[in-house]
Formats: structure tokens, C-alpha cells, sequence
């Protein structure tokens, strides 16, 4: 099931919705190298700003297949809780690539010097931790949640605003503290503070994966 969606998605062109703006971020970001001393916040950013985009790859995959489809794959697969397992680990394969590829563009060529390994490591985590809110996110706003396309439009680019602004204030932890990220980043102490941040980074990825598994018990 989850390589049929993969193949599905690839096969029908939807790719690239998220591979080009991924590309045209990674080229704006890293078009000067980050000065020496500047490779967590470099890092950082890529992290924070390819979080759209792969809820935009969650949405668009577990798009791809009509409703009646979406039934079918359930009936075949043998139950839905497999259909609906199929969908996120083939979303969550799709952005850990993307998000891979950002990583590994930012340092081949996005930075003056290598980073150190804590930063290294703590980069590493920030990407993997975009990739769950992405797939939270997408999931959340895909087709089967929310059928408008335009409610779902707005309320995955007003959720993504919603986390940066909600992370600006003290009450970060009332979200995915993806603004946190940025300022730990920017004063040297995202190795240190990253155990906090990713606790709390995982806990709203899992309530909301949660929550989207248990909205999809009353639909189909």
C-alpha cells in the first residue's frame, strides 16, 4: 500500500508541486554560503521554512486518489487502519526525501565551514522534526478531513502561521515551537535547549497524528 501511493503520487506529476518550491527555497537560503559561525541558524531555517512544503507533499499524496479509490485501497488492504497506515508512512518516506535533500544541499553547499558534530546532530533532528509536523499538518488539512479545497488551503497555510507566531511568544510549548528553533539557532544554544525543544516538538506531532487517526474512524 505504501509503495502503490508513492508511485501513485509520482506517477501523477504532484511531485513536483512540492519539489520545485523546495528547490526555489533552497536556492534563495542558501544562495551565499553562511559565514563561519552561522551554520546552526542556516541549518535552522531550512528546517522552519521546508515545514510548509512537506504538509503541502502530505496533502497533495494523500490527495491523490479519487474517494471511491481511497475505499477500494481500504477493502484490498483488509482493514482501514492499513489503508490509513499505508497513506502516512508513504507521506512520511516522501518528506524524510525531501527533507534529506535539503539537509544535504545545505551542507554541500550552503555553508563557509562544517558544522560541528552537536550542531550537525541537533540540524539532523530539527529536519526530522519538520518532517512529523509536515505530515501532521498535511494530514490534518487532506482531502478526507477537510473536502473543501480552499478550507483545507487556508487552514494548512493559517496552521503553519499559526505555530511561528504562537513559538514567538512564552506559551511556545502550546504548539510546535518552530520560531523556538530559529532563536535557540541563532543564540548557540540549540544543542542544549534541542531535548526541551523536541519533546515538546514531538508531543503536539503525535496529538495531531492522533487526532487525524481518530477523525478518520467516521470517514471513509
Amino acid at each position: 500500500m505504501t509503495r502503490f501511493r508513492i508511485a501513485a503520487y509520482v506517477r501523477s506529476h504532484r511531485v513536483y508541486q512540492a519539489l520545485v518550491p523546495i528547490l526555489a527555497m533552497l536556492a534563495i537560503i542558501y544562495a551565499n554560503r553562511a559565514p563561519l559561525g552561522s551554520e546552526a541558524p542556516a541549518l535552522a531555517d531550512s528546517a522552519v521554512l521546508i515545514i510548509p512544503m512537506l504538509a503541502w507533499a502530505t496533502r497533495s499524496l494523500l490527495d491523490t486518489e479519487p474517494d471511491e479509490q481511497r475505499a477500494i485501497s481500504a477493502t484490498t488492504a483488509g482493514s482501514r487502519t492499513r489503508e490509513l497506515t499505508g497513506g502516512l508512512l508513504a507521506a512520511a518516506a516522501v518528506n524524510t526525501t525531501f527533507a534529506t535533500l535539503a539537509l544535504v544541499c545545505g551542507l554541500l553547499m550552503g555553508l563557509e565551514a562544517t558544522p560541528s558534530p552537536d550542531v550537525l546532530l541537533a540540524a539532523t533532528v530539527l529536519h526530522v522534526l519538520a518532517v512529523l509536523a509536515g505530515l501532521m499538518l498535511g494530514a490534518l488539512t487532506s482531502r478526507v478531513i477537510l473536502p473543501s479545497p480552499a478550507l483545507s488551503i487556508m487552514t494548512l497555510l493559517f496552521g503553519y502561521l499559526a505555530m511561528l507566531l504562537i513559538s514567538i511568544t512564552p506559551a511556545y510549548w502550546l504548539t510546535v515551537p518552530v520560531t523556538a528553533w530559529l532563536k535557540a539557532a541563532g543564540a548557540g544554544t540549540l544543542p542544549t535547549d534541542l531535548p526541551a525543544l523536541t519533546a515538546i516538538s514531538l508531543a503536539w506531532c503525535a496529538a495531531g497524528l492522533a487526532g487525524y487517526t481518530w477523525l478518520r474512524r467516521t470517514r471513509p
